[in-house]
């Protein structure tokens, strides 16, 4: 833990976010993420993600099974799916969703939003469009022999 906090308070000198995240397993640092959302102009570059895609990379696998997430702060919706996603074993952190709202960082109403995701109106339109072909991409995925399952 004191890794990523060390790492989210470099990634701040550095002109990136707040956050820093470590991919373990076995007791070794697989690989390491910050937050560089405004610096490269994306989103999805929390440091939860960043170190994820840099685990899978260097293990070359899409599962980190056995692996831990170790982030200097509660991550927030997007980065705890992204774990889920990736098969984590468990994710631990130090600071937490208040800790990041007093420093301007407040995603409570994203947690908010999928804690409730059946009883709120969603800021986006979400909508499916059916296409007779729609479930083609699928068909062709079945039919791949030389595809690799995840």
């Amino acid at each position: 833990m004191r890794r990523a906090v060390a790492l989210a308070t470099e990634s701040v000198a550095e002109g990136g976010g707040p956050f820093g995240a470590l991919v373990v397993r076995n007791g070794e640092v697989v690989a390491t993420g910050t937050n560089r959302v405004t610096a490269a102009l994306d989103p999805t570059a929390h440091a939860e993600v960043r170190a994820l895609r840099a685990a899978c990379a260097e293990l070359e696998t899409v599962s980190l099974e056995r692996c831990a997430l170790i982030v200097s702060c509660e991550p927030c919706p997007m980065c705890l799916t992204a774990a889920l996603w990736a098969r984590v074993e468990r994710v631990v952190y130090g600071a937490d969703r208040h800790d990041a709202a007093a420093a301007g960082f407040d995603d409570a109403a994203l947690h908010e939003l999928f804690a409730r995701r059946d009883d709120v109106e969603w800021p986006l339109s979400v909508e499916r469009l059916d296409l007779p072909n729609s479930t083609e991409p699928f068909d062709a995925w079945r039919a791949a022999p030389d595809r690799e399952e995840y």
